[in-house]
């Protein structure tokens, strides 16, 4: 009988199942173990790390850009507001597919092509997680369209914000200038903390230069919102600060009556307050409008602009440069009387041609045979040529230049905007560094009548007669005179000191030459003499006529063919009032003018009239407009000048006035 043997080893499978199950447990143990350490890793060790992960996820932060400072004229009139605007916005994080978003999104909101290739340039130069502009200026039938839409677009969004506007538009271009949008260049240069949000910066006039008073600081506020990015509600907000508002000089009456007066004429007018350097008036025509370049100048209007020959975006004010004919005349004489070479009794008989001992070439008096023997004061009035050809011959170009320099003359004023030209003085040493050709008497000649390498802008030549007007004393333009914190802050004035003493060291000097611009316009000869009719106080003034060519006909015997003149010269007229107090300085050029009194001098006038106007019609004696004493504010850094001078004569015969 065999024996049966079991199958079943109850021993070994219990042995089995215990070496599982402790197995198991360690496995288990250790799976608990690392989960304690991956929990402490998460919770302890980098708790604030992930707590703030999280956070984002549910909160997000918003940059607050802040309010744009305002700017006033000094009567408190508005030059540069801010408008409450809509802008539609794209976060490129939460975007799958931009190209099919935009395609999508033009058949709702339209977008032309000046606005997609400003987005995708600032959509290159922004972070993935960084709001990026894509439409700006919003109308309302656009806004409705899109809330319609919304939910098709993950990542767009309209925001609220201010945009900048300029409510008198041409008037104030070259001066208050204007903002746009910010590019690749200005995200190198611009500080990205304190533009955070901000998407846009001062481009020109007092909009550059004054950019950091005018900017203000950036707030930020705490957003929750949902899966989508949307926003549900604020948690938190911390308000921006403004930027202050800049009140300027300018007096909005002045400035229109300026700009009227020019009639569309290419030229530019500066009055200046000879007593404390504040800027009255400064215009360039032909104008634009600044409004268009705020939120994106299209193709089309900035072609026009750019191609337009009396190219309007062209300041001419603060950068264009023109021989200053007669008008440096009065200026020449005071440096005679000032060396020592004149009295204001020695005189000049002019024959009508005026020859450097020993040369055979003849310099042109502008009338033919002359006007006989004259001293200073009748060289003045009559604009006679002979008289500063031999002043200038016998003080020399390194007297003359020296002296000239004094007033401003081949260097920038200092006026706080960006940008201003230099002119040309000249001198030995400019031609030397410009040209490498020795100095000949025949310039020194003409440059005594303000011809030849002679350049000045209409604002140097308006500083220029603005620190004689005040007896010498110099003072930088000035356009800002004054800034304030919010509405209901103090007005803080800008101190604008003298730039140094009187360069007229002999009252009498000064008494010399103002009564050769007196006579200007009212002596029987003056040129000015038909600009004073119901004026009420005396004028003092000098017309230039400036010569864009060297003469090679006698054409310009011929005066009654006005149209030839005015092609061919610069018409200047500067003038000051009153002449025994002065308040104002007046410097206005007209690019093609037939002769500086008759088509410059009534420009003047009109500004004259506008000033007095804006007194009531009485002027008086002691008025002086407020200069603090306080420490002066940071001017805005000079930007160097490498804009060619145009127009300026190699060699001119001769320079002069008629009435």
């Amino acid at each position: 009988m065999k024996i049966r043997r079991s199958i079943k080893d109850p021993r070994g499978e219990s042995l089995l199942f215990r070496r599982r199950a402790a197995a198991a447990f360690v496995l288990i143990l250790l799976g608990l173990c690392l989960l304690l350490v991956r929990f402490a890793y998460l919770q302890v060790a980098h708790h604030e790390e992930f707590v703030t992960r999280s956070q984002n996820n549910r909160v997000k932060p918003r940059a607050i850009p802040p309010a744009r400072g305002l700017i006033y004229d000094r009567n408190g009139v508005l030059l540069a507001d801010n408008v409450p605007a809509f802008r539609l916005e794209v976060v490129p994080e939460q975007v799958k597919d931009m190209p099919a978003l935009l395609e999508q999104l033009g058949h709702v909101v339209p977008l032309d092509q000046d606005d997609l290739d400003a987005f995708h340039k600032q959509l290159r130069q922004s972070r993935r997680f960084e709001s990026v502009p894509l439409k700006l200026r919003l109308t309302e039938d656009e806004i409705d369209r899109f809330a319609v839409n919304r939910w098709r677009f993950p990542g767009v969004d309209v925001v609220p914000y201010l945009t900048r506007r300029y409510p008198l538009g041409a008037m104030f271009a070259h001066v208050v200038g204007y903002v746009g949008r910010i590019d690749a260049d200005d995200v190198d240069r611009l500080d990205p903390v304190r533009y955070k949000g901000t998407s846009h910066v001062g481009r020109s006039g007092i909009e550059r230069s004054y950019e950091d008073m005018l900017h203000g600081t950036p707030g930020y506020e705490l957003l929750e919102v949902n899966a989508d990015g949307r926003t549900q509600r604020v948690l938190e907000t911390h308000a921006p600060k403004p930027g202050k508002n800049l009140y300027l000089s300018i007096d909005v009456r002045l400035q229109k009556a300026a700009e009227e007066a020019f009639a569309g004429r290419p030229g530019a007018a500066v009055a200046i307050d000879p007593r404390n350097g504040q800027v009255l008036a400064m215009v360039s025509v032909p104008t634009f409008d600044p409004n268009l370049f705020v939120n994106g100048i299209s193709q089309a209007d900035y072609s026009a602009l750019t191609n337009d020959p009396e190219k309007p975006l062209y300041n001419r004010a603060l950068r264009g440069v023109y021989p200053p004919g007669s008008t440096v005349k009065p200026l020449v004489g005071l440096a005679g009387l000032e060396s020592g070479l004149r009295t204001p009794q020695d005189t000049v008989v002019s024959t009508g041609v005026f020859y450097i001992p020993g040369q055979a070439r003849g310099y042109r008096d502008d009338q033919r045979g002359g006007v006989g023997r004259v001293d200073l004061a009748g060289a003045i009035e009559q604009s006679v040529n002979t008289y500063f050809y031999k002043l200038a011959l016998d003080m020399g170009i390194d007297k003359l230049s020296a002296y000239m320099a004094e007033f401003g003359f081949g260097k920038p004023t200092g006026i706080d905007l960006i940008g201003e030209s230099a002119g040309v003085l000249p001198s030995r040493e400019w031609k030397a560094a410009n040209s490498r050709q020795p100095w000949y008497p025949g310039e020194t000649v003409i440059a005594g009548i303000g011809q030849g390498f002679w350049a000045v802008t209409p604002l140097q030549l308006g500083h220029a007669i603005a620190t004689f007007a005040g007896h010498g004393i110099p003072y930088a333009p000035r356009l800002v005179m004054a800034t304030r914190d919010g509405v209901n802050a103090p007005l803080q004035p800008l101190a604008n000191p003298p730039s140094g003493p009187s360069v007229i060291r002999k009252p009498a000097d000064w008494d010399a030459v103002n009564l050769g611009m007196e006579r200007v316009m009212y002596g029987e000869r003056g040129t000015g003499r038909t600009l004073v009719a119901d004026f009420p106080y005396r004028l003092a003034g000098k017309s230039g006529t400036a010569e864009r060519y060297s003469r090679t006909t006698n054409a310009y015997d011929d005066r009654s063919n006005l149209a030839y003149l005015a092609s061919r010269n610069r018409a200047w007229f500067e003038v000051y009032a009153p002449a025994d107090n002065p308040q104002i300085a007046v410097a206005v050029l007209l690019e093609s003018g037939a002769w500086g009194a008759s088509s410059a001098g009534p420009i003047a006038r009109q500004i004259l009239d506008a000033w007095l106007a804006s007194h009531g019609g009485v002027i008086p004696d002691a008025e002086r407009l407020p200069v603090s004493n306080a420490a002066p504010a940071s001017a805005p850094a000079e930007v160097p000048n490498d804009e060619p001078v145009e127009d300026i004569p190699a060699q001119a015969t001769s320079s002069g006035d008629t009435p």
